[in-house]
């Protein structure tokens, strides 16, 4: 194997394996096959072949056991990554387990995953229950687990598979993935990551495990499996597979790329997990807070400073009345908690500069006094030197001139004077 500094060997599992939980009352009141045969014209024909081969076959077993003979599940992991309380009490009066295991070589496509989560899908709606996604520990309704599946081109929503957790220390957060050893690669980590880029980061990892799975699999074509995948040391994400990733392909148009350096990270604990770290490119100067927040600013480039003026009477004097006729709705929903779930509210306003107003984004962290703003800046100012990504800044409510709320894929409400610079044309207002 050649190794360089360019490509970074990543050992490869000889195989890897899927386990599937179905809680219940009783027994079964059909058989696996019954069950399974009900999906019909429910699933892809790729898949639903997939399920039944696998089911005949020794690289699938399904067991039905007592639930006593089970370690018992951890239900404050479970409530962390979405179990309600319904279906933790579905799981707690539960009697017996249906598990469903299966194994695969690594490669795509991941049949052990869609096949196990499959079949577990079919016995769970046979009974009116849930499944359990063992390596994710999550809780599944049958719907769900069956929409995640892939479509008829193979086409699947990462974020179905793979879960972006994070927790806060001293130097910033610290994000992992959960989810791309299912396909037998290492987990991400990014840490000292600002805390204002909590969603939007989320969504560059979610795009670079996206990318970097590609680059995986590709490695693992051939007829035998090799013991190292080289993947590239300098990663580059795009807006598109962040989008990709969210199954939005269409709603995200070309963004310049960012490069993130991959760092082996390997585990000094035995039983821990080894990482793959991602980091700004050798040589950067200043903190990696700062990259990131600069990379987040490129990756949703939707959202940019602007010094032109807005004339009165013209298309920007009409998206500038828009914004402010909305904003009182916006604030609102705000400190309701009512703006669509992992959004960030970023208002505009203007700084003051010799050849006339600077105008720039800052992300909303609070709005308690209707006539003030807190938040932090969303992009560098010319104007003023303390404005800076990821810099405290406080806006007088008086002075903002419009508003947006952004989720993975890029401007979702809002943001008309941009529409106006964009294309000439302010978007209209949908209100919530």
């Amino acid at each position: 194997m050649l190794i360089t500094d360019d490509f970074l060997p990543v050992p490869v599992p000889e195989s890897l394996s899927a386990t599937y939980l179905v809680p219940m009352v009783g027994l079964p009141k059909v058989s696996t096959k019954t069950a399974v045969a009900a999906l019909t014209g429910r699933l892809t024909e790729p898949v639903h072949g997939l399920a039944r081969q696998m089911l005949d076959s020794p690289l699938m077993s399904v067991d039905t056991r007592p639930i006593a003979e089970f370690p018992e599940l951890p239900p404050d992991l479970l409530t962390a990554f979405g179990a309600t309380k319904e279906q933790l009490a579905r799981l707690a009066a539960a009697t017996h387990l249906v598990v469903v295991q299966a194994e695969y070589r690594p490669g795509w496509p991941p049949a052990h995953e869609w096949a196990a989560r499959a079949v577990a899908a079919a016995v769970a709606e046979s009974v009116d229950s849930d499944v359990v996604d063992v390596f994710g520990l999550q809780f599944l309704d049958p719907a769900t687990a069956l929409r995640s599946l892939p479509d008829e081109q193979g086409r699947i929503r990462l974020v179905d598979w793979v879960l972006v957790p994070y927790s806060s220390d001293t130097e910033g957060l610290w994000f992992t993935t959960k989810g791309l050893r299912r396909f037998g690669l290492l987990e991400l980590q990014t840490q000292g990551v600002p805390d204002h880029l909590t969603r939007a980061w989320g969504a560059v990892m979610t795009g670079a495990a996206r990318r970097l799975l590609r680059d995986w699999t590709d490695g693992l074509t051939g007829e035998e499996v090799p013991a190292f995948v080289q993947l590239p040391v300098l990663a580059t994400v795009t807006g598109h597979d962040i989008a990709v990733a969210y199954g939005n392909p269409e709603q995200h148009g070309a963004t310049a790329p960012v490069l993130l350096r991959l760092e082996l990270d390997p585990a000094t604990d035995p039983e821990a997990d080894s990482f793959l770290s991602l980091r700004p490119p050798a040589g950067h100067p200043g903190p990696d807070g700062r990259y990131y927040a600069a990379a987040c600013a490129t990756l949703f480039s939707g959202i940019q400073p602007d010094v032109r003026y807005a004339r009165a009477g013209d298309a920007m004097s009409r998206a500038v009345a828009t914004a402010r006729a909305a904003l009182g709705d916006a604030r609102a929903r705000f400190v309701a908690g009512q703006l669509p779930a992992e959004s960030q509210l970023v208002v505009k306003y203007g700084l003051p500069g010799d050849d006339g107003p600077e105008y720039v984004w800052a992300g909303v962290t609070s709005w308690e006094a209707p006539e003030r703003i807190v938040g932090v800046s969303a992009s560098d100012a010319n104007t003023d030197q303390s404005v800076r990504i990821g810099a405290p800044v406080v806006v007088e409510t008086s002075e903002v001139v419009d508003w947006a709320v952004l989720d993975a894929t890029g401007v979702i409400e809002g943001g008309w004077t941009q529409a106006v610079l964009d294309s000439g044309e302010p978007p209209t207002h949908r209100p919530s």
